[in-house]
Protein backbone atom coordinates (compact mmCIF):
# COMPACT_ATOMS: atom_id res chain seq x y z
CA UNK A 1 0.00 0.00 0.00
CA UNK A 2 1.11 3.51 -1.17
CA UNK A 3 1.67 5.79 1.84
CA UNK A 4 0.97 9.08 0.19
CA UNK A 5 2.75 12.50 1.58
CA UNK A 6 1.17 15.34 2.10
CA UNK A 7 1.22 18.42 0.04
CA UNK A 8 3.75 21.01 1.73
CA UNK A 9 3.53 24.52 0.60
CA UNK A 10 7.00 25.64 -1.14
CA UNK A 11 8.41 28.64 0.16
CA UNK A 12 8.23 32.03 -1.96
CA UNK A 13 11.13 32.48 -3.66
CA UNK A 14 11.54 35.78 -5.33
CA UNK A 15 12.30 35.91 -9.52
CA UNK A 16 16.33 37.30 -9.65
CA UNK A 17 16.19 38.80 -12.67
CA UNK A 18 19.63 37.79 -14.90
CA UNK A 19 21.73 39.82 -16.30
CA UNK A 20 24.12 39.25 -19.18
CA UNK A 21 27.72 39.21 -18.22
CA UNK A 22 29.00 41.23 -21.46
CA UNK A 23 26.46 42.27 -24.94
CA UNK A 24 27.57 39.17 -26.64
CA UNK A 25 26.42 36.40 -24.33
CA UNK A 26 23.95 34.43 -26.12
CA UNK A 27 20.40 34.33 -24.25
CA UNK A 28 18.78 32.23 -26.52
CA UNK A 29 19.21 30.68 -29.67
CA UNK A 30 16.03 30.93 -31.67
CA UNK A 31 15.00 28.18 -34.82
CA UNK A 32 16.34 29.51 -38.45
CA UNK A 33 13.22 31.26 -40.08
CA UNK A 34 14.18 28.87 -43.10
CA UNK A 35 14.06 25.73 -40.78
CA UNK A 36 12.21 22.98 -42.83
CA UNK A 37 10.55 22.28 -39.30
CA UNK A 38 9.13 26.02 -39.68
CA UNK A 39 7.61 26.10 -43.12
CA UNK A 40 5.78 22.88 -42.71
CA UNK A 41 3.97 24.23 -39.23
CA UNK A 42 3.41 27.61 -41.46
CA UNK A 43 1.98 25.93 -44.26
CA UNK A 44 -0.50 23.84 -41.84
CA UNK A 45 -1.30 26.60 -39.78
CA UNK A 46 -2.33 28.57 -43.40
CA UNK A 47 -4.37 25.20 -44.12
CA UNK A 48 -6.09 25.67 -41.32
CA UNK A 49 -6.75 29.02 -41.10
CA UNK A 50 -8.32 29.00 -44.62
CA UNK A 51 -10.26 25.51 -43.14
CA UNK A 52 -10.91 26.28 -39.50
CA UNK A 53 -13.36 23.42 -38.81
CA UNK A 54 -10.99 21.29 -40.59
CA UNK A 55 -10.31 18.57 -37.96
CA UNK A 56 -7.74 15.92 -40.20
CA UNK A 57 -5.83 19.26 -40.45
CA UNK A 58 -5.76 20.68 -37.38
CA UNK A 59 -4.74 17.04 -35.43
CA UNK A 60 -1.35 16.70 -37.91
CA UNK A 61 -0.78 20.58 -36.45
CA UNK A 62 -1.37 19.59 -32.90
CA UNK A 63 0.50 16.27 -33.57
CA UNK A 64 3.54 18.44 -34.76
CA UNK A 65 3.33 20.61 -31.44
CA UNK A 66 3.76 18.12 -29.76
CA UNK A 67 6.70 16.41 -31.61
CA UNK A 68 8.17 19.69 -30.97
CA UNK A 69 7.26 20.21 -27.03
CA UNK A 70 8.91 16.83 -26.20
CA UNK A 71 12.04 17.60 -28.32
CA UNK A 72 12.46 20.27 -27.04
CA UNK A 73 10.90 20.07 -23.64
CA UNK A 74 9.13 23.34 -23.88
CA UNK A 75 5.77 23.44 -22.80
CA UNK A 76 4.81 26.40 -24.84
CA UNK A 77 4.37 23.95 -27.81
CA UNK A 78 1.72 21.78 -25.62
CA UNK A 79 -0.13 25.13 -24.99
CA UNK A 80 -0.18 25.90 -28.99
CA UNK A 81 -1.00 22.19 -29.54
CA UNK A 82 -4.20 22.57 -27.05
CA UNK A 83 -4.98 26.10 -29.18
CA UNK A 84 -5.25 24.74 -32.46
CA UNK A 85 -7.47 21.53 -31.02
CA UNK A 86 -9.71 24.20 -29.34
CA UNK A 87 -12.96 23.71 -31.20
CA UNK A 88 -12.85 20.48 -30.62
CA UNK A 89 -11.36 20.62 -26.62
CA UNK A 90 -14.87 21.17 -24.54
CA UNK A 91 -17.25 19.13 -26.46
CA UNK A 92 -18.42 16.03 -24.92
CA UNK A 93 -17.37 13.16 -26.83
CA UNK A 94 -14.62 14.25 -28.79
CA UNK A 95 -13.04 12.20 -31.84
CA UNK A 96 -10.46 9.40 -30.61
CA UNK A 97 -7.74 11.23 -32.32
CA UNK A 98 -8.33 14.35 -29.82
CA UNK A 99 -8.96 12.55 -26.85
CA UNK A 100 -5.11 11.10 -27.62
CA UNK A 101 -3.94 14.43 -27.97
CA UNK A 102 -5.87 16.26 -25.47
CA UNK A 103 -4.16 12.92 -23.29
CA UNK A 104 -0.78 13.35 -24.29
CA UNK A 105 -1.45 17.29 -23.35
CA UNK A 106 -2.48 16.73 -19.97
CA UNK A 107 0.34 14.21 -18.86
CA UNK A 108 2.68 16.78 -20.05
CA UNK A 109 0.85 19.40 -17.70
CA UNK A 110 1.12 16.42 -14.79
CA UNK A 111 -2.60 16.15 -14.82
CA UNK A 112 -2.84 12.48 -14.61
CA UNK A 113 -6.04 11.42 -13.58
CA UNK A 114 -7.08 13.60 -16.00
CA UNK A 115 -5.10 11.85 -19.23
CA UNK A 116 -6.26 8.63 -17.57
CA UNK A 117 -9.54 9.53 -17.55
CA UNK A 118 -9.15 10.43 -21.57
CA UNK A 119 -7.24 7.31 -22.32
CA UNK A 120 -9.89 4.94 -20.46
CA UNK A 121 -12.57 6.98 -22.71
CA UNK A 122 -10.79 6.36 -25.90
CA UNK A 123 -9.53 2.33 -25.38
CA UNK A 124 -13.61 1.58 -24.43
CA UNK A 125 -14.02 3.55 -28.14
CA UNK A 126 -10.72 1.85 -29.51
CA UNK A 127 -9.68 -0.91 -28.32
CA UNK A 128 -6.52 -1.48 -30.59
CA UNK A 129 -5.20 1.66 -30.45
CA UNK A 130 -1.71 0.84 -29.82
CA UNK A 131 -0.45 4.48 -28.81
CA UNK A 132 -3.05 4.75 -26.36
CA UNK A 133 -2.30 1.49 -24.52
CA UNK A 134 1.28 2.86 -24.22
CA UNK A 135 0.87 6.31 -23.00
CA UNK A 136 -1.61 4.60 -20.63
CA UNK A 137 1.29 2.59 -19.22
CA UNK A 138 3.66 5.04 -18.77
CA UNK A 139 1.70 7.33 -16.96
CA UNK A 140 0.37 4.47 -14.79
CA UNK A 141 4.07 3.43 -14.32
CA UNK A 142 5.07 6.79 -13.17
CA UNK A 143 2.02 6.92 -10.76
CA UNK A 144 3.79 3.81 -9.02
CA UNK A 145 0.49 1.73 -10.20
CA UNK A 146 2.56 -1.52 -11.72
CA UNK A 147 0.02 -3.79 -11.72
CA UNK A 148 -2.76 -1.34 -13.79
CA UNK A 149 0.86 -0.66 -15.79
CA UNK A 150 1.43 -4.41 -16.51
CA UNK A 151 -1.98 -5.04 -17.65
CA UNK A 152 -1.68 -1.95 -20.22
CA UNK A 153 1.52 -3.31 -21.83
CA UNK A 154 0.17 -6.70 -22.81
CA UNK A 155 -2.27 -5.68 -25.34
CA UNK A 156 0.92 -3.97 -27.32
CA UNK A 157 2.03 -7.37 -28.02
CA UNK A 158 -0.35 -7.83 -30.65
CA UNK A 159 -1.14 -4.31 -31.68
CA UNK A 160 2.47 -2.92 -32.22
CA UNK A 161 5.78 -4.20 -32.60
CA UNK A 162 6.88 -7.24 -29.80
CA UNK A 163 9.76 -4.78 -28.82
CA UNK A 164 7.32 -2.43 -27.84
CA UNK A 165 5.61 -4.73 -25.24
CA UNK A 166 8.78 -6.32 -24.62
CA UNK A 167 10.30 -2.94 -23.31
CA UNK A 168 7.21 -1.81 -21.30
CA UNK A 169 7.01 -4.68 -19.43
CA UNK A 170 10.89 -5.44 -18.63
CA UNK A 171 10.37 -1.29 -17.90
CA UNK A 172 7.66 -2.07 -15.41
CA UNK A 173 9.42 -5.31 -13.87
CA UNK A 174 13.06 -3.55 -13.30
CA UNK A 175 11.17 -1.71 -10.59
CA UNK A 176 8.98 -4.39 -9.08
CA UNK A 177 11.88 -6.76 -7.77
CA UNK A 178 12.89 -8.63 -11.21
CA UNK A 179 15.74 -6.21 -12.57
CA UNK A 180 18.13 -8.76 -13.93
CA UNK A 181 15.41 -11.02 -15.14
CA UNK A 182 13.90 -8.00 -16.33
CA UNK A 183 17.51 -6.87 -18.15
CA UNK A 184 18.23 -10.19 -19.59
CA UNK A 185 15.02 -10.52 -20.90
CA UNK A 186 14.67 -6.67 -23.11
CA UNK A 187 18.18 -7.67 -24.15
CA UNK A 188 17.74 -10.81 -25.90
CA UNK A 189 14.49 -9.16 -27.05
CA UNK A 190 16.12 -6.09 -28.75
CA UNK A 191 19.07 -8.80 -30.24
CA UNK A 192 16.07 -10.67 -32.22
CA UNK A 193 14.10 -7.44 -33.64
CA UNK A 194 15.82 -7.40 -36.59
CA UNK A 195 13.37 -4.26 -38.19
CA UNK A 196 11.78 -1.46 -36.04
CA UNK A 197 11.42 2.40 -36.28
CA UNK A 198 14.34 4.55 -34.62
CA UNK A 199 12.57 5.92 -31.73
CA UNK A 200 11.65 2.57 -30.60
CA UNK A 201 15.03 1.31 -30.47
CA UNK A 202 16.09 4.60 -28.87
CA UNK A 203 13.82 4.10 -25.94
CA UNK A 204 14.55 0.09 -25.52
CA UNK A 205 18.01 1.17 -25.23
CA UNK A 206 17.65 3.75 -23.14
CA UNK A 207 15.01 1.48 -20.67
CA UNK A 208 18.11 -1.29 -20.99
CA UNK A 209 20.20 0.95 -19.65
CA UNK A 210 18.65 2.28 -17.35
CA UNK A 211 17.94 -0.96 -15.90
CA UNK A 212 21.68 -1.87 -16.09
CA UNK A 213 23.10 1.29 -14.30
CA UNK A 214 20.50 0.28 -11.59
CA UNK A 215 21.71 -3.53 -11.29
CA UNK A 216 25.24 -2.33 -11.82
CA UNK A 217 26.53 -3.17 -14.74
CA UNK A 218 28.22 0.24 -15.42
CA UNK A 219 30.03 -0.63 -18.71
CA UNK A 220 26.78 -2.21 -20.17
CA UNK A 221 25.15 0.52 -19.43
CA UNK A 222 27.46 2.71 -20.58
CA UNK A 223 27.69 1.31 -24.09
CA UNK A 224 23.59 1.17 -24.23
CA UNK A 225 23.93 5.17 -23.46
CA UNK A 226 26.22 5.50 -26.24
CA UNK A 227 24.48 3.79 -28.65
CA UNK A 228 21.00 5.37 -27.84
CA UNK A 229 23.10 8.61 -28.46
CA UNK A 230 24.24 7.76 -31.97
CA UNK A 231 20.97 7.99 -32.83
CA UNK A 232 21.63 12.26 -32.94
CA UNK A 233 17.48 12.77 -31.68
CA UNK A 234 17.03 15.55 -29.73
CA UNK A 235 15.83 12.83 -26.99
CA UNK A 236 15.46 15.23 -23.39
CA UNK A 237 14.74 12.05 -21.42
CA UNK A 238 17.81 10.08 -22.49
CA UNK A 239 20.15 13.29 -22.49
CA UNK A 240 19.01 14.01 -18.46
CA UNK A 241 19.56 9.96 -17.94
CA UNK A 242 22.66 9.54 -19.36
CA UNK A 243 24.29 12.34 -17.45
CA UNK A 244 22.69 11.25 -14.24
CA UNK A 245 24.58 8.32 -14.75
CA UNK A 246 27.93 10.13 -15.34
CA UNK A 247 27.34 12.42 -12.87
CA UNK A 248 27.04 9.14 -10.43
CA UNK A 249 30.23 7.68 -12.22
CA UNK A 250 32.28 10.75 -11.78
CA UNK A 251 32.80 11.89 -14.86
CA UNK A 252 31.61 15.87 -14.85
CA UNK A 253 33.70 16.50 -18.27
CA UNK A 254 31.51 14.09 -20.48
CA UNK A 255 28.24 15.74 -18.91
CA UNK A 256 29.33 19.54 -19.43
CA UNK A 257 30.76 18.74 -23.04
CA UNK A 258 27.59 16.59 -23.65
CA UNK A 259 25.48 19.54 -22.53
CA UNK A 260 26.69 22.43 -22.86
CA UNK A 261 24.97 23.46 -25.83
CA UNK A 262 21.69 23.09 -24.87
CA UNK A 263 21.75 24.59 -21.05
CA UNK A 264 18.47 26.54 -22.64
CA UNK A 265 16.50 23.38 -21.21
CA UNK A 266 16.03 23.83 -17.60
CA UNK A 267 17.05 20.25 -16.66
CA UNK A 268 20.16 19.79 -18.44
CA UNK A 269 21.28 23.33 -17.63
CA UNK A 270 21.08 21.90 -13.95
CA UNK A 271 23.11 18.70 -15.00
CA UNK A 272 26.17 20.93 -16.14
CA UNK A 273 25.32 22.89 -12.88
CA UNK A 274 26.17 19.74 -11.03
CA UNK A 275 29.07 18.95 -12.93
CA UNK A 276 30.53 22.34 -12.59
CA UNK A 277 29.74 21.58 -8.75
CA UNK A 278 32.02 17.91 -9.02
CA UNK A 279 34.76 20.27 -10.91
CA UNK A 280 35.02 23.04 -8.83
CA UNK A 281 34.60 25.02 -11.59
CA UNK A 282 34.79 29.02 -10.60
CA UNK A 283 31.43 29.55 -13.14
CA UNK A 284 29.17 27.55 -10.87
CA UNK A 285 27.31 30.40 -9.35
CA UNK A 286 26.77 32.59 -12.37
CA UNK A 287 24.55 29.16 -13.49
CA UNK A 288 22.97 28.92 -10.12
CA UNK A 289 21.60 32.49 -10.17
CA UNK A 290 20.42 31.35 -13.60
CA UNK A 291 18.35 28.48 -12.03
CA UNK A 292 16.83 30.31 -9.25
CA UNK A 293 15.51 32.51 -11.67
CA UNK A 294 14.46 29.93 -13.70
CA UNK A 295 12.65 27.89 -11.28
CA UNK A 296 10.80 31.30 -10.13
CA UNK A 297 9.83 32.30 -13.36
CA UNK A 298 8.27 28.59 -13.45
CA UNK A 299 6.38 29.48 -10.51
CA UNK A 300 5.25 32.43 -11.49
CA UNK A 301 3.69 30.96 -14.79
CA UNK A 302 1.46 28.94 -12.37
CA UNK A 303 3.65 25.60 -13.87
CA UNK A 304 4.73 22.90 -10.89
CA UNK A 305 6.43 20.53 -13.58
CA UNK A 306 10.34 20.26 -11.95
CA UNK A 307 9.85 20.31 -8.01
CA UNK A 308 11.82 17.04 -8.61
CA UNK A 309 14.63 18.93 -10.08
CA UNK A 310 14.39 21.77 -8.09
CA UNK A 311 14.00 20.52 -5.13
CA UNK A 312 17.95 18.48 -6.23
CA UNK A 313 18.98 21.80 -7.37
CA UNK A 314 17.80 23.29 -3.22
CA UNK A 315 19.31 20.49 -1.91
CA UNK A 316 22.64 20.00 -3.93
CA UNK A 317 23.55 23.92 -4.92
CA UNK A 318 21.83 25.57 -2.42
CA UNK A 319 22.22 23.43 0.47
CA UNK A 320 18.91 23.75 2.13
CA UNK A 321 17.58 20.56 3.08
CA UNK A 322 14.66 21.42 4.57
CA UNK A 323 13.56 23.68 1.75
CA UNK A 324 14.72 20.32 -0.53
CA UNK A 325 12.65 18.09 0.99
CA UNK A 326 9.07 20.37 0.68
CA UNK A 327 9.80 20.14 -2.89
CA UNK A 328 10.56 16.57 -2.95
CA UNK A 329 7.39 15.51 -0.81
CA UNK A 330 5.08 17.77 -3.12
CA UNK A 331 6.82 15.75 -6.34
CA UNK A 332 6.47 13.05 -4.84
CA UNK A 333 2.58 12.81 -4.57
CA UNK A 334 2.16 12.96 -8.34
CA UNK A 335 5.47 11.25 -9.54
CA UNK A 336 7.08 8.28 -8.06
CA UNK A 337 9.95 7.03 -10.64
CA UNK A 338 13.44 5.57 -8.96
CA UNK A 339 14.76 9.49 -9.44
CA UNK A 340 11.64 10.62 -7.43
CA UNK A 341 12.14 8.09 -4.65
CA UNK A 342 16.15 9.22 -4.69
CA UNK A 343 15.69 12.68 -4.34
CA UNK A 344 13.08 12.56 -1.33
CA UNK A 345 15.25 9.83 0.71
CA UNK A 346 18.32 12.05 0.11
CA UNK A 347 16.27 14.92 1.26
CA UNK A 348 15.04 13.48 4.18
CA UNK A 349 18.49 12.01 4.79
CA UNK A 350 20.14 15.66 4.81
CA UNK A 351 16.99 17.38 6.93
CA UNK A 352 17.19 14.67 9.49
CA UNK A 353 13.76 13.49 9.06
CA UNK A 354 13.72 9.74 7.86
CA UNK A 355 10.22 9.53 8.46
CA UNK A 356 9.20 12.02 5.99
CA UNK A 357 10.68 9.64 3.15
CA UNK A 358 8.07 6.27 4.61
CA UNK A 359 6.03 6.26 1.43
CA UNK A 360 9.66 5.11 -0.29
CA UNK A 361 10.60 2.73 2.46
CA UNK A 362 7.24 1.13 2.20
CA UNK A 363 6.81 0.97 -1.72
CA UNK A 364 4.35 -0.83 -3.02
CA UNK A 365 3.30 -4.46 -3.02
CA UNK A 366 5.57 -6.67 -6.00
CA UNK A 367 2.99 -8.65 -7.87
CA UNK A 368 4.32 -7.98 -10.86
CA UNK A 369 5.75 -10.49 -13.41
CA UNK A 370 7.18 -10.57 -17.09
CA UNK A 371 6.98 -13.04 -19.89
CA UNK A 372 9.87 -15.64 -19.35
Amino acid sequence: MIIVVALVSTPALLAIPFVPDHDEQVLERLPAAANPVNHELRALRNRLNANPGQLDIAVKLAKRYIELGKAEADPRFYGYAQGVLKPWWDIPEPSSEVLLLRALILQNRHDFDSALHDLATLLHQEPTNAQAWLTQAVILQVRARYDDAQRSCIPLMELDSPLAASTCLASIGSLTGHAAKSYDFLREALKETQVTSTDQRLWSLTVLAEIASRIGRYEEADQFFSEALKFRRQDIYLLNAYADFLLDQKRPEEVIAMLSEKTRIDSLLLRVALAKQQLGDDDLPNIVTQLKARFAASRLRGENLHQGDEARFTLSLLKQPQQALQLAQANWVSQREPKDARILLEAAIAAHNPAAAQSVIEPPSLKNRIPG
